[in-house]
């Protein structure tokens, strides 16, 4: 029987230190828009008081809440942090002109500049949302400095080049070819706003002449002028265009426009008892490729053809040096590739009292982290800053505070051990009352960061005797 009493006895005491000992905890759980550190998931077990951060996942921003949890026994606290996938808003007021959005302003959406009439886009269009907010080059609606693309008229011959785009005050004179009539202005002018002024002509068959010249042709076995569809992307050689008659049996040739290259088929034609073989000449635009490799950024395309454009954009916490822009030419993407540098921030405050963690000799670069740690008292505040995209510290530093609390006064009560006239946070006594007295509330008590005692302080009650009858 004895034996049984010290085996329960045994066990009871075995129970106790085992509950004493804290329960440590897997690893955390996984949130909804949100990420841990490489680290932190590779890690198997964490102790009771450890703490975790979060941070939100890429294209989301905090809203509110905090970013830590914490291993209490065996279980993580309730993580707090609320995620929303970012929005860039609204892109601002575009004078001589309006934005017309593509989306709801979330990360990869475009919004677009449309000029008010007599006004024209200067450079890109557009700007896109990144998480560091919109992204590119501001658009501009000005008069003045906008261009005019080619006029198109068929069946004309140009003087003035073949341009792929003209700039104000710039002009151009039309010829019609053989068999065809000018209908409308023989000289047009690029005006301000991008509009031809007057508006570009027609070249009219001319039924009459046609038919004679045809029956002059069939006697000789002779052509006149050679026809180009417009959308061959060629024109015939430049010695060719003054002449209006071919003999039987003569040859001619054609030429790509420019920014395209030969890509199959014959550039000859051959006159042929009147008539013109068919032109089996192929041109397709010229392939620029990549315009480059951008460290921390990428190039948003049109397409790598000639006439396209590519749009440099930075990384989140990077800045664009140079022109955000390369077209495609004939002869390859214009200008340089730009480089994207990283946000700067100034040098973080010092705290009085504190010791900073993380300084750096040279500049502070975005994600740059700086930890604050107390000499003396508590910190109040964040313990750790960094350096945000917008070239600011995520938060104030904090401060170094020396939380002091009073000697408790509790009459008719003392305490053992020394009687300072201050003493410091999270310091503890436990307070007793003198004879005759009895003690309510708390019994020990902490210096609180409030520099008040916590719980608060104990009374000393005198104790009553009822008087013995005899």
């Amino acid at each position: 029987m004895r034996s049984l009493g010290w085996s329960v006895l045994l066990l009871s005491l075995t129970s106790l230190a085992t509950a004493a000992i804290p329960k440590s905890c897997s690893a955390p759980p996984e949130y909804p828009h949100t990420s841990l550190d490489t680290k932190v998931r590779a890690k198997k077990g964490f102790q009771s008081g450890d703490k975790v951060y979060y941070n939100c996942a890429e294209d989301f921003t905090p809203t509110r809440g905090s970013r830590s949890v914490q291993c209490n026994n065996g279980e993580w606290t309730k993580l707090t942090l609320k995620c929303e996938k970012k929005s860039c808003g609204n892109a601002g007021d575009l004078p001589n002109g309006q934005f017309h959005y593509e989306g709801s302003s979330f990360v990869g959406e475009k919004v677009y500049a449309v000029c008010n009439e007599g006004y024209t886009s200067k450079g890109v269009n557009y700007m896109i949302c990144k998480k560091s907010g919109w992204t590119g080059e501001f658009p501009i609606c000005e008069v003045g400095e906008t261009t005019c693309p080619a006029p198109a008229v068929a069946n004309s011959v140009t003087s003035g080049g073949n341009a792929f785009a003209y700039q104000v005050g710039d002009d151009v004179s039309f010829t019609c070819r053989q068999g065809f009539q000018l209908d409308g202005a023989q000289k047009i002018i690029c005006m301000p706003g991008g509009l031809w002024e007057p508006k570009p002509p027609q070249c009219l068959p001319q039924p009459q002449k046609t038919e004679q010249t045809t029956k002059s042709a069939d006697k000789t076995g002779g052509c006149g002028v050679p026809l180009t569809h417009h959308n061959a992307n060629a024109n015939l050689a430049g010695k060719y265009i003054t002449r209006t008659s071919f003999a039987s049996g003569e040859k001619v040739h054609y030429v790509c426009n420019i920014g395209h290259v030969q890509a199959g088929g014959s550039k000859y034609r051959t006159c042929t008892d009147g008539k013109w073989t068919p032109l089996e000449l192929k041109c397709e635009r010229k392939l620029c490729g990549s315009a480059g490799e951008i460290l921390n950024g990428e190039f948003s395309y049109t397409g790598v053809m000639f006439g396209d454009t590519a749009t440099a954009n930075c990384n989140e916490g990077y800045i664009l040096v140079g022109k955000a822009t390369r077209n495609c030419l004939h002869n390859g993407w214009d200008g340089r590739v730009p480089v994207c540098e990283a946000v700067q921030c100034e040098k973080p405050p010092e705290v009085a009292n504190a010791k900073m963690i993380g300084l750096q000799e040279q500049s502070y670069t975005y994600m740059s982290v700086v930890y604050y740690q107390c000499h003396v008292g508590i910190l109040i505040g964040e313990k750790e800053i960094w350096c945000t995209e917008n070239g600011t510290w995520s938060a104030s530093p904090p401060q170094c505070k020396e939380i002091t609390c009073q000697s408790p006064n509790v009459p008719k009560g003392f305490w053992r051990g020394a009687h300072n006239g201050l003493y410091h946070f999270r310091d503890t006594i436990s307070i007793m009352c003198s004879r005759g007295y009895t003690i309510t509330g708390p019994t020990t008590i902490t210096c609180g960061s409030d520099g008040k005692w916590s719980p608060g302080l104990p009374n000393c009650k005198p104790m009553y005797h009822r008087k013995l009858r005899n």
